[in-house]
C-alpha cells in the first residue's frame, strides 16, 4: 500500500479477524497517580468541553469514493461523509480565539452550508479554510473572537497506558465525555485513501460513537493530544478501538491550511517495508524493528542525501524508528528545506546520514 511523504508499507492484516466499520473518535490521557481514591477527571473535562464544537453540514456536493478504503475500518457511518441525505453532525476543536476550527475532512467535504454551535450554545456559520485528504483533516471559520481554547500536549511524550478523554458530540448528545487509556501509538490501519496517506495514529478504548468525528483528545490536564477521526466497529457503533491524529502532525497541517489554504508537504522519496524477524533472517541481521528501504524514488531527497536501497533505518533524529507509520509521521511533520540525520544499518554497520528534504 502507498504511503504519504513517499513511504510505502506493506501492512500486515492481524489487527482485526473480522470486517469492521471505522468511526471518529476521542481519548484523553490520565497520568499515574499514587492513591487508592479513583481518578478525577474534572480538571480535564472542564478544560475541554468549552473548546469543543457541534457541527452540522448540508450540502449535495458527492463525497469521494470509497474504493480502496479498508473494509475493515471506516469512518462513522451516521457521520457527515456517509449519509446519503447530504446532512449530518460531527464534532471540532476550537484551534484558536479568533474563530478557527479543526475538523475531519469527512465531516464538512461535502457541504455547502456548516453550523457550528459552540458549548455555551451560540450558533455560527462556517467557511471552510482548507483540508487535507491525506490526513482527513479540515479546517473551518467562524466569525467570532474570544473564544476558549484549549493548550496543546506533546502527543510524542503520550505513552501507552496512560488516561485520555474523549470529548465530543456522539448521536447529537453535545459535549460528552468519555474516559479510557492509550491502547497502542503510531497505529496504521489502512482507512485513508490515496498514495501519500498518512496514518500514525494514536488508539484508544475512551467510548467514542458516530458524532464524535473531529472532536478532542485529551490528556489529564485538558490539553490537546488528538483529534478523533475513527473507530474499529461491525454495526456502526463502538466496539472497543478507537483512533486519533495525533496533534503534532495535526498542528503541521493545520498551520499550513491556515497560511497557505492546504498543506506544504515534505517528501523523503522511498518505499519501505516494515522490518520482522523473517525479514531480518533474509537480510542476516539482528534487527526485527525499523524499516527497510525496497525502492529510491529517482530525484527525491533519499536519493540526493545518499540512502540505498537495503538500507534499514533505525532512527530519525534520534527517534528509533519501530514501523513505517511512525515514519510517515516525523516525515509529515517536517517542512520542505529541513535537514533529518537519518540513521541507517547498511552491510552490518551504523551509518548517520543528513538528508535535506524536498518537495515532490
Amino acid at each position: 500500500m502507498a504511503f504519504g511523504l513517499g513511504l510505502y508499507l506493506i501492512k500486515s492484516t492481524h489487527l482485526l479477524d473480522h470486517p469492521s466499520n471505522v468511526s471518529l473518535v476521542k481519548n484523553l490521557n490520565v497520568a499515574p497517580h499514587n492513591t487508592n481514591v479513583p481518578f478525577d477527571f474534572k480538571k480535564a473535562a472542564s478544560e475541554a468541553t468549552p473548546s469543543v464544537v457541534h457541527i452540522r453540514a448540508k450540502g449535495n456536493k458527492r463525497p469521494a469514493p470509497e474504493n480502496g478504503r479498508s473494509k475493515r475500518f471506516r469512518y462513522f457511518p451516521d457521520d457527515l461523509f456517509y449519509n446519503p441525505l447530504r446532512e449530518g453532525t460531527g464534532s471540532g476543536v476550537i484551534y484558536s480565539s479568533e474563530g478557527i476550527i479543526i475538523t475531519n475532512k469527512h465531516v464538512v467535504e461535502f457541504a455547502d452550508e456548516i453550523e457550528v454551535t459552540l458549548s455555551d450554545n451560540r450558533i455560527y456559520e462556517a467557511k471552510l479554510m482548507g483540508s487535507d485528504p491525506t490526513t482527513d483533516l479540515a479546517v473551518i471559520k467562524i466569525d467570532a473572537e474570544g473564544l476558549p481554547h484549549m493548550q496543546i500536549a506533546n502527543s510524542d511524550e503520550v505513552a501507552v497506558g496512560e488516561w485520555v478523554l474523549a470529548v465530543g458530540n456522539p448521536f447529537d448528545l453535545t459535549s460528552t465525555v468519555t474516559a479510557g487509556i492509550i491502547s497502542a501509538k503510531g497505529r496504521n490501519i489502512e482507512l485513508i485513501e490515496g498514495k501519500y496517506a498518512i496514518e500514525s495514529f494514536i488508539q484508544t478504548d475512551a467510548s467514542v460513537n458516530p458524532g464524535n468525528s473531529g472532536g478532542a483528545l485529551v490528556d489529564v490536564n485538558g490539553h490537546l493530544l488528538g483529534i478523533n477521526t475513527a473507530i474499529a466497529t461491525r454495526n456502526g457503533a463502538f466496539q472497543g478501538y478507537a483512533f486519533a491524529i495525533p496533534i503534532n502532525l495535526v498542528t503541521r497541517i493545520v498551520d499550513d491550511i491556515i497560511k497557505f489554504g492546504n498543506y506544504q508537504r515534505a517528501y523523503l522519496g522511498v518505499s519501505v517495508v516494515d522490518m520482522d524477524s523473517e525479514l531480518a533472517t533474509e537480510m542476516e541481521v539482528n534487527i526485527t524493528q525499523g524499516v527497510l528501504i525496497e525502492e529510491i524514488v529517482d530525484g527525491g531527497s533519499a536519493q540526493y542525501g545518499g540512502l540505498l536501497p537495503k538500507d534499514i533505518i533505525t532512527k530519525v533524529d534520534g527517534r528509533t524508528i519501530i514501523s513505517a507509520s511512525e515514519l510517515q509521521e516525523i516525515i509529515g511533520r517536517a517542512r520542505t528545506g529541513d535537514t533529518l540525520n537519518i540513521t541507517i544499518l547498511r552491510k552490518g554497520q551504523i551509518k548517520n546520514i543528513p538528508i535535506q528534504l524536498k518537495s515532490k
